[in-house]
């Protein structure tokens, strides 16, 4: 007996071990499975994922394998269709299972609050004229030791306009617009939102970032870009027929390229930017034959010095 109840205790410490480890690795590959870290916030939100990745596969892994564990080993004999024994409530284990998920809920939700305010992002809480809590940090590209710490105020302010259905970005210091919204590599950003007509969703996937723009109000947003190369500037809201088309480059440079590139675009007169959606509207309007419902007229193609 004393030997059964050994082994019992080694299978249990071998099999969470084993659990352990395993959640631990799936862990670890759910960074591959999201797109590159182009930002400082994306390093903080893809931590956050991979935690919850862990934990869930640990939860899974664990009832699994003790299930599996119950079925091979504690089966009843072939042909004993007797009733099993008569076990009332247990009150240690009820508090137990009750208690467990409950602090596992307070861990995620601390966690989360903790990186988003880490992050120092401005979202809605302003339009319902709350204030982000003391203390907010912003997110940092490199470690707090290094020469850039100018990384923690915003140096570069962008003013983004949404309507349907065209990004226009705007760079007051040097008076330029552009259809490419071009940012400088470890460098804090901050950007004005604001939408011409309806609700639209400014969504960078590399920069783990989403914010809702709203109609009549201004947001500011804030971010730090950390790794140079083109990403994609997407819609996240349904704001119409060709809500599809609503979308742009993120370019992310060295400071020394993003100069040069508002130099250059300094230079060129404004023109008439390529609009996808005004298009396929032209397209759709000049058919001799109409099909399908009345849609919403894009708004004119911006004025911009760089088209992209």
């Amino acid at each position: 007996m004393k030997i059964q109840k050994i082994l019992n205790i080694l299978t249990l410490l071998t099999g969470a071990i084993a659990v352990t480890v395993t959640s631990l690795w799936i862990g670890q590959q759910a960074y591959s499975w999201l797109p590159p870290q182009a930002a400082a916030e994306s390093l903080l939100i893809d931590d956050l994922i991979s935690f919850l990745v862990t934990l869930g596969s640990f939860i899974f892994l664990g009832v699994t394998s003790t299930l599996m564990y119950s079925v091979i080993f504690h089966r009843a004999i072939k042909d004993d269709f007797t009733d099993g024994p008569p076990i009332e409530g247990n009150i240690t284990l009820e508090v137990v299972w009750t208690a467990i998920p409950i602090l596992l809920v307070l861990w995620i939700a601390g966690y989360s609050y903790q990186v988003y305010e880490q992050m120092g992002i401005q979202g809605p809480s302003e339009i319902v004229h709350l204030h982000n809590p003391l203390g907010m940090e912003s997110a940092y590209a490199e470690p707090k030791d290094s020469p850039a710490n100018a990384l923690a105020e915003p140096v570069e302010k962008i003013d983004v306009l949404a309507k349907q259905w065209a990004w226009v970005f705007h760079y007051p210091e040097r008076d330029i617009t552009s259809t490419e919204l071009h940012l400088p590599s470890d460098r804090r950003i901050r950007l004005a939102l604001k939408s011409q007509d309806v609700l639209h969703g400014f969504y960078i996937p590399a920069f783990r970032l989403k914010q809702d723009i709203i109609p009549n109000h201004a947001i500011d947003f804030e971010f730090t870009p950390i790794r140079p190369g083109k990403y994609r500037l997407t819609d996240s809201q349904y704001s119409g027929t060709y809500f599809a088309t609503m979308q742009a480059n993120v370019v992310v440079e060295s400071p020394e390229d993003y100069q040069q590139w508002l130099a250059q675009a300094a230079t060129q007169k404004p023109s008439i930017a390529k609009n996808q959606a005004a298009s396929e509207y032209a397209q759709t309007s000049n058919q001799s034959v109409q099909t399908g419902w009345v849609t919403v007229p894009p708004a004119a193609p911006p004025l911009v010095n760089s088209p992209g």
